[in-house]
């Protein structure tokens, strides 16, 4: 078999999706993309595909990995590893079709019957992120995240401590203690301010703070662990084996969380497990992507011994709604029961792309990136 052809999508509301075309006439998807960044990884990708991985075998996916990481003199980052995400993702697909295997039977079996599953609520206002708190839990599901704040000065007054506090004391009230929250800093609170935050938070019981530093400021983190019972999660921003590294030496982390589009496709992601593993620290893979994405993720969270929850970044209770319909012939793939989804069981990803649909809707224009946030006066902020 021989990689013949591919093409790129950029389709609302800020996805990237990548066909891969062979010769015996199976095709593989994948989605590469850094939000804000479609067209940078779009042409990370030409490069690739065009400079190496078209004419040959799909199925030698180690051997392209490497490929595609170590045959460049500068490696890493975000936008590359983005790019080979994507190829990984349809690389693999390609090989669970040809076998007509799911992919996590190719890694090596499943070690869980269902996935357990949280979405994101938001965070700025009470009013609406108790409703939406109370639709996730009326749905049945488990565990929800919620942002801790908008931008934050490097310190602030105890009433910007108290505002967050609040926040997750409302959302604790309306859904009980049998639901587990995730406070996700988002990197926008400073270590300084940090140690303040987390410990009005204590009082919750926290499943875990996502992100509570930078990654730029990761060598902190477990000072910050010393000081709190709370578990403390990273790694969205974190694109590699080698970027995680230093975080398991040092200790301080409880949970990561690689994005399966963003840390090198479901090989890295399958290693990065591992490495997890080794390390007594659970995974909670970061997905707030499309349906190729999520379905990459979860053929990963559905073999990988030590995963705790899986992000998702669409509606799909009681039933698909949400923009990943309109991409999918059979959107009820995503089958949603009590806090949980169920393993995509069909060849490779599980998924059947509506090649017509996706088409239709890469004609529009697009053109997202995130908002800049500036402080009151007028210094840029965290987003």
């Amino acid at each position: 078999m021989q990689i013949t052809d591919y093409e790129l999508f950029e389709v609302p509301p800020r996805w990237l999706f990548l066909k891969i075309e062979t010769d015996a006439g199976i095709a593989g998807w994948g989605e590469p993309i850094v939000e804000g960044r479609a067209q940078t990884v779009r042409t990370a990708v030409e490069e690739v595909m065009n400079g190496y991985l078209v004419g040959k075998d799909p199925h030698n996916i180690e051997d392209h990995w490497q490929a595609m990481y170590r045959g460049c003199f500068y490696r890493g980052g975000p936008v590359l590893m983005s790019a080979i995400a994507g190829i990984d993702q349809a690389l693999w697909d390609i090989k669970g079709k040809s076998f007509d295997v799911p992919i996590y039977t190719l890694l090596g079996g499943q070690t869980r019957e269902r996935i357990r599953v949280y979405q994101w609520i938001g965070g700025d206002r009470i009013s609406e992120i108790g409703t939406e708190a109370k639709q996730l839990s009326d749905a049945g599901y488990t565990a929800l995240k919620m942002d801790a704040s908008n931008q934050m000065r490097h310190l602030e007054p105890p009433g910007a401590v108290d505002e967050i506090t609040e926040r997750v004391a409302h959302v604790r009230d309306v859904i009980g203690d049998q639901m587990d929250i995730v406070v996700d800093f988002r990197g926008r609170i400073s270590k300084s301010l940090a140690k303040r935050v987390i410990a009005s938070l204590e009082e919750f019981d926290p499943l875990f703070v996502e992100e509570p530093l930078l990654p730029e400021n990761l060598e902190y983190l477990p000072d910050l662990e010393s000081r709190t019972n709370v578990p403390l999660a990273t790694g969205e921003r974190l694109y590699s084996r080698w970027d995680f590294k230093p975080l398991f030496q040092r200790g301080g982390v409880d949970v990561i969380q690689p994005d399966v589009s963003h840390a090198g496709g479901i090989s890295e992601l399958v290693r990065l497990a591992a490495m997890a593993e080794a390390h007594d620290v659970a995974v909670a893979p970061n997905c707030p992507l499309g349906p190729i994405a999520l379905a990459a993720s979860l053929q990963v969270s559905t073999y990988i011994p030590n995963l705790l929850v899986q992000d998702h970044g669409f509606d799909i209770y009681p039933a698909p709604k949400s923009a990943a319909n309109h991409y999918l012939h059979d959107s009820s793939v995503f089958e949603f029961v009590d806090g949980y989804l169920t393993p995509l069981n069909g060849p490779g990803l599980g998924l059947e792309i509506d090649e017509s649909a996706v088409r239709e809707r890469s004609r529009q224009d697009l053109d997202w990136s995130n908002p800049i946030w500036r402080h009151e006066d007028g210094s840029i902020a965290e987003w």
